[in-house]
């Protein structure tokens, strides 16, 4: 079973410079955008979302995963006597509910867990068996449930997408254990059952369905988008100093001078309405594009992040062009299911903090 892609994606990932995300990028053959004049820096986002629903979470009991709202949060903890790692949802009433716990001895990691419908999906890894993909009903009180253990030669990157939900199917992507030039694409009903499997001459990974694209494969970023249902294809501009992440709306570019990111710019996936939105220190915070296919999610990196851990947290709104902050300090910043989340401080306590995209 690989988590990464194929060939080694470690030089590009130290020459992007991204935080708490691995950073693929192409991009077109275009002009410089103009620079955004000068500014005295992004206003804060609960000046300029007044309305938004946000939250601050003390004494959290579990590291977050997945929050379905801004209280509503799936996450892991160990046990009190160290024995077994544990998924937990914690409701907006505080109250908390295991979903599943693994034998901390096997070497147990909870990941990739994600909104499907009214159910939420994961998948589990131990030393003991190969990997599962399991789901269970956060308004329910019933177990969860094994969907399926055959995964193929499962490929996952980090994104939210690497389980994708579509009716009442999850698929992902797996290599060919015949062929490393064809990925699977494997997909199981919420009901659990067998797995169906359709073939794609190409290295994939799944994007908001029902696309593909071919980022994250070989180091040289997205290059081409294609459409499961239709069959169409997107090419994405390359050029030799730029690297692009996509989604099917939007392109985040990384322009390098030298080794070293420039500036990041977007554009859409055939080249169009390329924009700058960022300069100098400020690298991606998620891994995936265009949150709602309407925000980039930033971290402005400062003289001590390197020690420190922590960055700006920014947000740009690509419908007004503007980037506001979310907070100056942030660390293990993360955006599932169209919400934003970090750990920071507030007034010497150390806190999580939550805020819901959907509602701006």
């Amino acid at each position: 079973m690989r988590t990464v892609r194929r060939r080694d994606l470690a030089a590009v990932a130290v020459a992007l410079g991204a935080v708490g995300a691995l950073v693929l990028t192409g991009s077109p053959f275009e002009p410089e955008p103009a620079a955004a004049p000068a500014t005295a820096g992004p206003a804060s986002a609960a000046a300029v979302w007044p309305d938004a629903e946000r939250a601050t979470l003390a004494d959290l009991p579990l590291r977050p995963l997945l929050f379905l709202d801004t209280t509503t949060v799936v996450g892991v903890s160990t046990s009190n006597d160290n024995r077994f790692l544990r998924l937990l949802l914690r409701g907006t009433d505080g109250t908390v509910r295991e979903l599943r716990r693994l034998d901390a001895a096997a070497n147990p990691r909870f990941q990739n867990v994600t909104a499907a419908g009214d159910d939420v999906v994961w998948t589990e890894f131990t030393d003991a068996g190969p990997p599962q993909i399991w789901a269970a009903a956060p308004a329910g009180r019933g177990p969860a449930r094994r969907l399926t253990g055959d995964v193929g030669n499962a490929v996952f990157h980090g994104s939210e997408y690497d389980l994708v939900h579509h009716a009442g199917r999850v698929y992902w992507t797996a290599g060919a254990a015949d062929d490393p030039a064809t990925t699977e694409v494997r997909s199981v009903a919420l009901t659990g059952g067998r797995v169906q499997v359709t073939r794609e001459k190409g290295e994939w990974t799944t994007a908001p369905w029902p696309w593909l694209d071919d980022g994250a494969s070989g180091g040289t970023g997205a290059t081409l988008l294609r459409n499961m249902s239709t069959g169409r294809e997107i090419t994405v501009p390359t050029a030799g100093a730029e690297f692009a992440a996509c989604s099917p709306s939007w392109c985040r570019v990384i322009v390098l001078d030298g080794d070293e990111p420039a500036r990041i710019d977007l554009m859409r996936p055939d080249g169009s309405e390329r924009r700058r939105i960022a300069d100098g220190e400020v690298r991606a915070a998620v891994p995936d594009v265009a949150i709602l296919d309407r925000f980039e999610i930033l971290a402005d990196l400062g003289p001590a992040s390197g020690s420190t851990g922590t960055a700006g947290l920014l947000v740009h709104d690509i419908s007004t062009g503007t980037t506001v902050e979310l907070d100056a300090a942030a660390n293990d910043a993360q955006s599932r299911n169209g919400l934003v989340w970090w750990f920071g401080t507030d007034g010497g306590s150390t806190r999580w903090f939550v805020l819901d995209l959907r509602t701006v």
